[in-house]
């Protein structure tokens, strides 16, 4: 039955091209993810699940072909806890494909009864199969970890969820009537073309203000978003590390270096995104 299985959905749960590439990565540690390292894989994920190891079983032969040298391919049965994200719900029993790495003695993990996070996506025509959406998807269940990625599930099907970034459009700079006085806006292209806009203002004596702005007016109200939230994700990851040349092609010599600043001063105080995955 289980080779009947892997027969059927292999190709669908590693597809051929991407096998190599899938099975080099390391496997996550516990609380080893950052921010952005949850958010990238997350995002990739229609399905989200909560879920107890029931059992593992060692896949070989050609259903392992692509395994990366000392791995062993698993194909692990669990029960669903609970199902975080996924539209149509789960069956209470599911079964995905999991590479293991041995550790620094040699042995591979003993999974049964583990409690996971797994990211995936459902198999095409297999119901009750998952397949991860990457090799490093299924996380050890804590209690940081699983508030992580519930917030990041709810600030991404919000109805306000900031969508991805694009790169930047135009940039403005208007000098003030003192010297140093001065505030630049940064126009943000957005993946779904929802308006979203830098500010910087910068008075004598007074520490610089930026904020963030989605929509067309400006509040001035706003401020930057809070580290380890979906709109820092965007902009953190999201924008490129200098402002294009073509941004400021209609502004004078020194109002350009300002804006230039300005965005540098914008990613100096959103930080560093803080990827460690590698993608």
């Amino acid at each position: 039955m289980l080779r009947l299985f892997l027969a059927a959905i292999m190709f669908w749960i590693v597809p051929p091209a991407s096998v190599g590439a899938q099975t080099l990565r390391p496997a996550p540690v516990a609380g080893a993810f950052g921010y952005a390292d949850a958010a990238d894989l997350v995002l990739a994920a229609p399905v989200v699940v909560d879920a107890v190891i029931r059992s593992t079983a060692r896949i070989k032969g050609a259903e392992a072909a692509g395994v990366a040298p000392g791995r062993q391919r698993l194909y692990v049965t669990a029960d669903v806890l609970a199902l975080i994200r996924g539209a149509g719900g789960t069956p209470p029993r599911i079964g995905y494909l999991l590479d293991v790495a041995p550790d620094a003695n040699g042995k591979y993990p003993k999974l049964k009864k583990a409690r996971v996070l797994l990211l995936a996506r459902p198999v095409p025509g297999a119901p009750d199969q998952l397949q991860l959406v990457a090799p490093d998807a299924q996380l050890d269940w804590t209690p940081d970890t699983d508030a992580r990625v519930r917030a990041i599930v709810q600030a991404a099907v919000a109805p306000d969820s900031p969508p991805p970034v694009k790169g930047i459009g135009n940039a403005f700079h208007v000098p003030g009537a003192l010297p140093g006085e001065g505030e630049t806006q940064v126009f943000v292209q957005t993946a779904d073309n929802t308006p979203m806009s830098l500010s910087v203002l910068r008075r004598p004596g007074e520490r610089p203000r930026w904020a963030v702005a989605l929509g067309e007016v400006v509040d001035e109200a706003a401020g930057p978003p809070p580290r380890d939230t979906l709109l820092w994700y965007r902009l953190a990851c999201g924008l490129p590390a200098t402002l294009p040349e073509r941004a400021t092609t209609t502004l004078s010599g020194a109002d350009a270096e300002r804006a230039q600043a300005d965005y540098a001063f914008v990613l100096a105080q959103l930080g560093p995104c803080g990827r460690t995955r590698g993608g």
